[in-house]
């Protein structure tokens, strides 16, 4: 580069040759950054030589490079905000024939999280499901006419179809699956859910309200209530409806046995759902993570990681458009300074169903199975009191069973010979017999745990164990 100067020499993935001499065990890599050191102290101040690093892991590389006279500036380039996410589009979806329903402004709106490339992705994979769609007309043996080439345009459902399978770079790591539950997929839970529109899907939908009034959305939503009653539902429900990037983090996913690892998770967990803004981290059994200080004899790894929430949740660094919603079925276990105004600013309580709650899951899980006409959805919802969501669940699942069993049982021989399923016309239907009898296979929750404990208890049970 000296002998050709001027010149610009350009390292990519800095990182790999120059990482953290303390955190390496080879002598080559430790001889390659001394290396790196001593050449570019070597360089003159304003030469004629300009170095320039690139990577996307600035903590891994040595200290030493980072220091003024070696890399003198570090300029962060993010993930593109709205604006720049339209720009991008404008770019990429030029020359393309697209149909007026295509919006790039609601596209755009909707790639929170996207990078540069994950957006010329998406128009790539929007452009082959517009081909998938003409593959029928396409006889892909002979030459394809114009006139058939000139009818392939891209629509606003190949894009919204891409949109399912191109995830964003950010969340690569830690993402899951875009949840595909609406509200009318939760049955009851009226006032619950308007608390979440209100503290969740307004400050996001409505952010320019929210700028002009100077007002502040809730940072974080703790949800508690028995198990059963829908609580990670209603995540995934304000996770969808309020078109925000969903980052799930079981509770002992988080925990390791290496000293830092657990608190260093939390910190990247924060950090991706930064850079994806809006954002919703969804903890669930928080409990097994956040338990009263003082009381645990775990090496004080989960004082560690409470400190470490605590720090996310209201530290100097502000979390903006990043909502944590919590879940437990244990509020008593969880550290008091969680819970304070700031952090999780709303304790909203998840109760079981009432009749009319019981009503809507019933028919929501009945959906689309053959009933028979004597089914009777009031007698049922009245039969099930103190059952929860996932036990009404449970007992609509368990009869769609029965009625299985019972179909294949009478015509297993007409079966076996061929004979079709007609799902309109066949004798497979669910009776309002079926669902009792389900009704008296499933236990409600707090039921099924007592018998469980009491079985554990009986003297046949100690004796099976070699307690007795």
């Amino acid at each position: 580069a000296s002998d050709n100067a001027p010149s610009i020499l350009f390292i990519d993935e800095l990182d790999a040759i120059a990482p953290k001499r303390e955190e390496v065990t080879g002598e080559v890599e430790r001889r390659i950054v001394a290396q790196m050191l001593a050449l570019m102290d070597g360089l003159e101040s304003r030469g004629q030589v300009i170095v320039i690093g690139a990577t996307n892991r600035v903590n891994a590389i040595d200290p030493a490079l980072r220091r003024p006279g070696r890399f003198d500036r570090e300029i962060e380039i993010g993930i593109p905000d709205r604006d720049g996410r339209y720009e991008v589009l404008l770019i990429h979806t030029r020359g393309m024939p697209l149909e007026k329903d295509v919006d790039l402004n609601r596209l755009a709106d909707l790639t929170h999280g996207f990078v540069g490339a994950d957006i010329s992705a998406l128009v790539k994979e929007s452009a082959m499901q517009s081909l998938r769609r003409m593959l029928p007309e396409l006889n892909l043996e002979e030459e394809i006419p114009m006139e058939v080439l000139q009818k392939i345009h891209v629509i606003n459902d190949d894009f919204r179809n891409a949109l399912r399978t191109i995830e964003p770079s950010a969340l690569r790591e830690v993402f899951v699956e875009i949840p595909d539950v609406n509200w009318e997929d939760i049955g009851g839970l009226d006032e619950v859910k308007d608390e979440m529109k209100r503290a969740v899907e307004w400050p996001i939908k409505y952010k320019d309200i929210y700028t002009g009034m100077n007002a502040k959305s809730p940072k974080g939503i703790l949800l508690y209530g028995p198990p059963g009653t829908g609580k990670t539902l209603i995540a995934k429900a304000v996770a969808h409806e309020s078109e925000a990037n969903f980052i799930s983090v079981k509770g002992p996913e988080v925990l390791s046995k290496w000293v830092g690892e657990s608190e260093k998770a939390i910190r990247e967990i924060f950090r991706k759902a930064r850079q994806a803004s809006p954002c919703i981290i969804f903890l669930d059994e928080i409990d097994s993570i956040t338990p009263v200080r003082g009381r645990s004899s775990d090496s004080g790894v989960t004082e560690r990681v409470i400190s470490q929430l605590l720090t996310e949740l209201d530290g100097l660094e502000e979390l903006r458009n990043v909502v944590v919603i919590a879940a437990t079925n244990r509020p008593d276990m969880v550290d008091p300074a969680l819970l304070r105004p700031g952090r999780f600013d709303r304790l909203v309580r998840v109760i079981t169903p009432n009749f009319e709650s019981r009503k809507q899951i019933f028919s929501i899980h009945l959906k689309g199975a053959p009933l028979a006409e004597n089914v009777n959805i009031d007698d049922l919802s009245r039969e099930t009191e103190g059952f929860t969501g996932a036990d009404i669940a449970a007992l609509c699942s368990e009869s769609k069973l029965i009625a299985i069993r019972n179909y294949v049982e009478e015509f297993e021989e007409e079966i076996e010979k061929g004979k079709p399923f007609d799902n309109e016309k066949c004798d497979c239907k669910i009776t309002q017999e079926i669902l009792l009898e389900a009704l008296e296979q499933t236990k409600p929750t707090k039921d099924r745990a007592i018998a469980v404990v009491k079985d554990m208890r009986s003297d046949e049970a100690k004796k099976d164990m070699g307690f007795a």
